[in-house]
């Protein structure tokens, strides 16, 4: 997965319904580029070089993957369908919505069409003044000065006036405040870990995620599953069992909720395909021995992909002990998994078909993965 950049984007408005624009603005960045994390005030400002109504500026912070050039071609996307013409003439004139990207990250960049951090930004005080809502303290990767130390140099004699008028946050159509404990599963290659992940970026989760990587035993498995199952399982119970216990005793309270990619039932689910039936039985009663005064996730995920897909996931990221595993063995745990789930009574569930979406790739998959979830 590409990981996330954090990028600052100013927008500006004097045409027509201006709320209604920067609003629509931010919603069709949020659907399009990516996670917005912060908001500022909208500020009032006169149109600068040239005569035309007030301006409503704000900035916002935005975290995505997409590289400066496609970020640059998604916002001129989203001014264009938001009404934005072509000038008409040199200079400065009215515009429906305008977007500039301000700062990426420390990043200076200097091509044809991209130019960051944005050459007008320290000039201008309806920048500065939303940009120092959002991070005041964050430093000019070329001026080599704060934010708030720029805006009170700033010669700009403009008049700012806060407009009593506040831009909502589209993430939060997609809530999680409902729920204290949230587990991402499926199948091994489901997308698990990338989900939970992505999740706890841009809802300010605590992220648990099992660490499957640090068991001895598992590539002895996959090359010897007869001779090394019930060794495995046993240490996956031990694991598991003490990493939730650890993470669920130890409460963040800079943190809105839990969420992990695995709950503690798929040691019975595994178990149940790679043990014999008398290892089973035994496995299983120390299961419930062990587990009995756990805590239980109060929203299940269950991501179901079909056995193709899961191979193509599983090939993609490489790791050596996975590369023997076969179609059989990958049915067998999605309908362990689903015969557990149709029987379950004590979990609230959501088995949710992702055989065709790409939710690491598309955003437009992610949010209608997170409606699913949501509904």
């Amino acid at each position: 997965m590409v990981p996330n950049k954090t990028v600052y984007i100013g927008l500006g408005s004097n045409k027509g319904d201006k709320v209604y624009f920067l609003q629509s603005a931010i919603d069709a960045i949020f659907e399009t580029i990516g996670a917005v994390k912060k908001i500022s005030k909208i500020y009032e400002t006169p149109a600068l070089g040239f005569d035309g109504e007030n301006f409503y500026n704000a900035c916002i912070k935005v975290e995505t993957h997409l590289s400066p050039k496609k970020l640059l071609k998604a916002l001129q996307e989203i001014e264009k369908q938001l009404g934005r013409s072509a000038k008409t003439k040199s200079g400065y004139e009215s515009r429906e919505i305008d977007l500039d990207i301000l700062l990426i990250e420390d990043e200076v960049i200097s091509e044809k069409n991209v130019v960051v951090p944005h050459p007008e930004l320290h000039k201008r005080k309806f920048v500065l003044r939303p940009l120092n809502d959002l991070e005041g303290e964050l430093a000019h990767p070329k001026l080599k000065k704060s934010i708030g130390q720029l805006l009170a140099e700033c010669e700009d004699p403009s008049i700012i006036e806060p407009a009593r008028i506040w831009l909502k946050n589209p993430k939060k159509r997609y809530t999680f405040t409902q729920h204290n404990y949230v587990a991402i599963e499926g199948n091994i290659g489901a997308g698990k870990t990338s989900l939970a992940t992505r999740i706890s970026n841009d809802f300010n989760a605590k992220l648990v995620l099992e660490r499957f990587a640090d068991n001895p035993f598992l590539p002895k498995f996959y090359k010897e599953p007869e001779r090394y199952a019930f060794t495995l399982e046993m240490s996956f119970l031990a694991d598991r069992y003490q990493q939730i216990s650890d993470d669920l005793s130890q409460l963040d309270l800079f943190k809105d909720f839990l969420v992990s990619d695995y709950d503690v039932h798929k040691s019975l689910i595994f178990s149940k395909v790679t043990l014999p039936e008398d290892e089973f039985r035994l496995y299983r009663k120390l299961f419930y021995q062990v587990y009995k005064d756990i805590a239980r996730p109060d929203l299940y995920v269950y991501l179901y992909q079909n056995t193709e897909r899961l191979q193509e996931n599983i090939k993609k990221r490489g790791r050596k002990y996975e590369k023997e595993i076969q179609d059989e063995y990958l049915e067998k745990i999605n309908s362990g998994y689903l015969s557990f789930l149709r029987n379950q009574t004590e979990l609230n569930v959501k088995i949710i078909d992702i055989s065709d979406r790409d939710f690491v790739k598309k955003r437009e998959d992610y949010l209608w993965l997170l409606s699913e979830i949501n509904s």
